[in-house]
């Protein structure tokens, strides 16, 4: 932990559920890395006290409390309100079956913030009615769908905007492991860049990886009728989450999550006099990376000088909405043949 994670400014954190989100998949990294957890970047951002952590694996959270420097660990939540220890931020880190319990938990240490994974629930109707109680008791609730923070998106919301592409003419994203699990990030992050989007014809579902949640091909459109199409891959070849946006002045495509960016313009041809074509474009490395450290610096700037959060349970609803109408017209279809 910084030194800076000790002084009167610093915020207490409980995280719970000491997983991979948690904490795992920092461990093991070089010096220097760019942290993709909720420990890693607490620790790294260093105005934050990591006070304890709560997890019914006893092994994991003995392991995840050497790791992390956590002084104080408990098997459930409960214990954790029971111990009386007072925490400023709760990170739920938990499985989402769990988040519906820890979230209400969570309420009763009345915090300064709560951060949760995604998705919130596993129902768009409890997720509507955890939100609601964390509005009435004025505690923000942030929600890690984490490309709101990702710098590069937040240029091409401008840049789209400003029109600096040109008019848009469609999307196509792709997904794996499920519509609520992953699909959820996709329409997220469209809300974020397209804005809201009616459903107009699903595809078969494929059980990909959770026996609920199917990944759903689906048809979408947004704002003057531009298609967005969500295309699957399967959970069991490969993870896949990409983003392609056709513009009238070129192809702008978001690789391996967010990782890479390739642009494509459009320019006059050399072969077909008369007609345009798109140039060989250009690959770069994006600014996914450092997602998360803008995420809990957005989560300190909130509390202490009141900021808005990128990412809150109102938005994250819009988009669980959205998935769950999709899998019900799934299932639907499936009935009517």
């Amino acid at each position: 932990m910084s030194e800076a994670s000790t002084d009167l400014t610093s915020l207490r954190v409980l995280i719970v559920g000491c997983g991979n989100i948690a904490g795992g998949f920092d461990l093991g990294r070089p010096s220097g890395y760019l942290p993709y957890t909720h420990a890693g970047a607490y620790s790294r951002d260093g105005r934050f006290n990591f006070a304890a952590c709560v997890e019914p694996d006893d092994k994991r959270r003995s392991e995840f409390m050497a790791s992390w420097g956590v002084p104080a660990g408990f098997r459930s939540i409960e214990e954790a309100l029971g111990s009386g220890n007072q925490f400023d931020v709760l990170s739920i880190c938990s499985p989402t079956d769990c988040h519906a319990h820890d979230l209400g938990m969570a309420l009763r240490f009345r915090p300064k913030l709560i951060f949760c994974e995604k998705p919130l629930t596993t129902s768009a109707a409890e997720t509507q009615r955890l939100v609601a109680e964390c509005a009435q008791l004025n505690i923000p609730l942030a929600v890690n769908y984490t490309r709101r923070w990702d710098a590069e998106v937040l240029k091409l919301q401008a840049d789209m905007q400003a029109g600096r592409w040109g008019e848009l003419r469609s999307v196509v994203g792709y997904y794996n492991k499920g519509i609520l699990n992953n699909g959820s990030h996709m329409v997220d992050l469209l809300h974020l860049l397209v804005g809201p989007m009616d459903v107009v014809k699903v595809g078969k579902p494929i059980e990909d990886f959770f026996a609920n949640d199917p990944t759903v091909p689906v048809w979408l459109e947004g704002h003057q009728g531009v298609p967005v199409l969500l295309a699957c891959g399967h959970a069991e070849d490969y993870a896949i989450f990409e983003l392609q946006l056709v513009f009238s002045a070129g192809v702008l495509t978001m690789e391996e999550g967010g990782l890479f960016w390739r642009e494509r313009r459009a320019l006059a041809s050399e072969t077909f006099k008369g007609y345009r074509t798109l140039d060989a474009g250009v690959r770069r490395a994006g600014q996914y990376p450092s997602a998360m450290l803008k995420a809990v610096d957005n989560i300190y700037r909130a509390i202490k000088q009141g900021d808005p959060l990128a990412s809150t349970g109102e938005s994250a609803l819009a988009a669980q909405c959205v998935c769950e109408q999709i899998k019900q017209n799934a299932r639907q279809d499936a009935q009517d043949i």
